[in-house]
């Protein structure tokens, strides 16, 4: 019998090699996948080792069904694996991955020549739950930034840090990881705009307004030559200790920030949510917003559109004597 997989995460490509059960051309088949979803698709490590262990995991599948290479993947396998998911209790959002994570793999090894036909193709992709994202209004949202701008008022290089990087989030809607990795030469000062490397190293601009472009400023002129050391290097935001702030702990200063406020709590995504809702609402048009969040997909941003739908419909209830 294999050995089960670990559930739940994805699986690095040691952890491939070193699974104990299964034949050789498996773990060469996800050494070389992993190769091609890092050096030719550029995706992020936590990109790649999701979809690693999506694949593992149906090849596991595959070996309890009886077989033991690829050539025998069929529409009915795909089926099959995706039949065990739901009946493990899988969300529709994980199922809708998973689907995609094997269309993209089916796809890949039919056009390299490791299966005759691309059964991934003839799969359909469960269509995962949207739910509608939590966002700030716009005086909870002044009311955020506004403390966040107190707390700077000692100027401490690091208030004046997490200021400049609450404003940029809002002002510009970019991800959480595309925040960290930004260089200072990245920063376009005199016309207010970053450049963001997106999913895939898309790479795009995004302007940004007058008081993030201030806040900005004094963190790169005053506060970031405090924190910085001689491993700095060029990035723009640095932790406590002159290295390159990480995801984890931008995502603790936003819910400290936020939690200052009587407001509900968002994540940096959730003010990402925020800055989509509140162009939507000003009259930007969705294509542009598309543009802006570097969605690959018009449906992506469309979810928008839902909340603020779903804000206007809730004003009409409360306002409207017959609603």
């Amino acid at each position: 019998m294999p050995v089960p997989l670990p559930h739940g995460r994805g699986m690095t490509p040691e952890e491939v090699s070193e699974h104990p059960s299964w034949p050789e051309g498996f773990t060469v088949l996800l050494t070389d996948y992993e190769r091609h979803l890092t050096a030719e698709r550029d995706l992020s490590k936590h990109s790649v080792r999701a979809y690693l262990g999506d694949i593992a995991d149906l090849l596991d599948h595959l070996m309890r069904l009886g077989h033991s290479d690829l050539g025998s993947l069929d529409i009915r396998g795909l089926r099959s694996w995706l039949a065990k998911q739901q009946s493990l209790g899988k969300s529709r959002s994980t199922m809708a991955r998973r689907a995609t994570a094997a269309r993209v793999f089916t796809a890949w090894a039919n056009r390299t020549g490791r299966i005759p036909t691309d059964p991934g193709a003839l799969l359909a992709s469960p269509r995962p739950h949207k739910s509608l994202p939590g966002v700030l209004n716009l005086t909870d949202t002044r009311a955020v930034l506004d403390a966040a701008a107190v707390s700077a008022d000692d100027g401490s290089p690091v208030g004046l840090r997490d200021l400049a990087i609450m404003e940029l989030l809002y002002a510009t809607g970019i991800r959480v990881g595309e925040l960290c990795a930004l260089d200072i030469d990245d920063i376009d000062t005199s016309r207010r705009v970053v450049r963001v490397f997106g999913k895939g190293r898309k790479e795009r601009s995004v302007p940004y307004g007058v008081p993030a472009a201030e806040t900005l400023d004094r963190w790169l002129t005053e506060a970031r030559p405090q924190l910085e050391r001689s491993g700095s290097g060029p990035a723009v935001f640095l932790g406590a200790r002159g290295g390159r702030i990480d995801q984890r702990a931008v995502r603790r200063l936003v819910h400290e920030r936020i939690a200052v406020v009587d407001v509900q709590d968002l994540s940096p995504h959730g003010l990402r949510h925020t800055a989509a809702t509140h162009l939507l609402e000003g009259g930007a048009d969705l294509r542009s917003v598309q543009e802006l969040l570097g969605h690959a997909s018009l449906a992506t941003t469309q979810i928008y559109t839902h909340v603020s739908t779903d804000r206007l419909r809730k004003a009409y209830e409360q306002a409207h004597p017959r609603a």
